[in-house]
């Protein structure tokens, strides 16, 4: 309690110190050939070196894989049939060899391997004519891309190996898991040093779409908020000063940061507003690249045909909401759930707008990160394997509610004017009545709602199960997680794609990968401290 008291002063303390595509950013050479010695010799090397870090190969395997089946497909609010690894995932039967969860972890110690790589490398060569100031900018842009990719792996795995340094491994492999309070430890310290040294707007093109301190502040709130939980004091209690400090971030970035929600929902997912305000931090794609697993393929899970598609090839997988899915949606929620599924008799004018736009004949599909063709988005290169849409990672709306959470806190309801205020500003976005009284059911049925098909929801969950487990296995187990059939308005629920086994504790802990254990057999030991 004490280490966290501490940390929570130190919070108070940071908090008084603050009060269309850019061709440039994208224009960055591959990672193969920053690690020379031809770069970190000026600050524009140092751009170049951290620009290379927000897409590309390191993230490409895990969004094509990994980002919706496990964000959503598992958490219930997608189904996706006719694959193994996501059947595993819908039912509750995840086994080691699972292709999913070994992308997920395969893909983020990628993340972190090519932070590690910077990082260590804007250290030793960068020379002392660059300022300082920018120096420490290009370290807290890969710290905070490596805070984020340790944040998935905690809130995924728990215990897992901390790895600041990937040229150790070649000497010595085999590394042990590393406590998950460690975990969390290890990314507010990363995140704490991005929100110092980040600056807090961007001012050029060359800058647009990178992270800013706001987005460090609202990525730290977000995790304090889930570190809260993990060692409750009784059921349903969070750890107050971590709470607090979730507060203060939050608030912080919804008081201080002169950011605003985007006024219209569906157009947060539009190429046109790739570099929207909204977007704390999102992969920025190249939709130039045709090669596997460098660009965002996330258009191959497209339910329409080729006529909607960026080359003539349709999507592959059918991947579709839930029966669950579709009972969270209100009469009056319609912005977003079209924004975010398609349902038969959908008519959307930005796809195939040449044709005079698209009318959605099947039963039901995903819309979100579904962003039609190469004259839809003025991209004439664009493919089914290099989709031009910066898929956000962290938005504002997000950190709102996490606000009204922080605030809400321990409480069974709030009626506080900031929680109100911000939680009622994501809910009239989407055309909705503000409430006057906001409980933690609520806030998480918003949260599922509003980041719907963005890989929030089983973090979320998992959040919830540290320190109130039997509600979120109840969340699981209660929820109808099949496909349905649509016709006027009315949902029919279809049969399951496999038995649905009864969630459990453990279910919100993946298992570690089987060719990781084989590799690195020190990941069966019990985990031991870090710091």
């Amino acid at each position: 309690m004490k280490l966290k008291s501490k940390i929570f002063y130190l919070v108070l303390l940071f908090a008084g110190l603050l009060a269309s595509c850019s061709k440039d950013f994208l224009d960055r050479p591959p990672i193969s050939e920053i690690s020379t010695e031809n770069f970190y010799q000026t600050t524009s090397d140092l751009k170049l070196a951290t620009a290379a870090l927000y897409a590309g190969a390191p993230w490409a395997e895990y969004t094509y894989t990994s980002y919706l089946t496990i964000g959503d497909v598992m958490s219930g609010n997608m189904v996706l049939g006719y694959n193994d690894d996501a059947v595993q995932l819908n039912t509750f039967s995840v086994t080691g060899l699972n292709g999913t969860v070994i992308a997920n972890w395969r893909g983020m110690y990628k993340v972190i391997a090519h932070c590690n790589t910077t990082i260590n490398a804007i250290n030793a060569k960068t020379p002392e004519s660059v300022p300082e100031a920018d120096k420490n900018a290009a370290l807290a842009e890969a710290r905070f891309i490596r805070a984020y990719a340790y944040y998935n792996l905690g809130l995924l795995w728990g215990d897992v190996p901390i790895i600041e340094d990937n040229t150790e491994l070649i000497s010595s492999p085999l590394v042990p898991r590393n406590l998950v309070n460690d975990v969390y430890q290890f990314i507010v310290n990363d995140l704490t040093f991005a929100a110092q040294n980040l600056p807090e707007a961007v001012d050029s093109d060359w800058e647009r779409g990178r992270v800013t301190s706001w987005s460090a502040q609202g990525l730290l709130a977000k995790v304090y908020l889930s570190w809260s939980g993990l060692d409750p004091q009784s059921i349903g209690n969070r750890d107050q000063a971590l709470l607090d400090s979730a507060k203060v971030y939050a608030g912080n970035v919804c008081k201080n940061s002169g950011l605003e929600l985007m006024e219209n929902y569906a157009d947060l997912f539009k190429t046109k507003n790739n570099y929207n305000d909204e977007a704390l931090f999102a992969l920025r794609w190249d939709p130039t690249t045709s090669d596997w697993f460098h660009g965002n393929m996330l258009q191959i899970y497209s339910p329409g045909g080729t006529e909607i598609s960026a080359d003539g090839q349709a999507g592959w997988f059918g991947i579709r909401p839930s029966y669950d899915m579709f009972l969270q949606y209100s009469e009056d929620d319609t912005i977003r759930r079209k924004a975010t599924f398609m349902f038969k008799g959908d008519f959307y004018p930005e796809l195939n707008a040449a044709a005079g736009g698209y009318t959605f004949t099947g039963e039901n599909g995903l819309k979100k990160h579904i962003i039609g063709t190469k004259k839809d988005n003025n991209v004439p290169i664009m493919t089914l394997y290099s989709s031009a849409e910066h898929n956000a990672l962290l938005r504002l709306a997000d950190v709102y509610l996490v606000y009204a959470e922080a605030i809400l806190g321990n409480n069974s309801s709030t009626g506080d004017a900031d929680a109100l205020m911000y939680f009622n500003k994501v809910r009239e976005r989407a055309g909705l009545q503000p409430l006057n009284l906001i409980d933690a059911d609520i806030l998480l049925k918003e949260r599922r709602i509003e980041l719907a098909a963005e890989s929030q929801y089983w973090g979320d969950l998992v959040s919830l199960s540290y320190y109130n487990p039997q509600k979120a296995i109840s969340l699981l187990n209660e929820g109808e997680r099949v496909t349905f059939k649509y016709n006027d308005g009315v949902a029919e629920p279809e049969n399951p794609f496999g038995v649905i086994t009864p969630a459990t504790a453990n279910s919100f802990r993946l298992p570690i990968p089987s060719p990781e254990i084989t590799a690195n057999p020190m990941l069966l030991d019990a985990p031991v401290p870090y710091f």
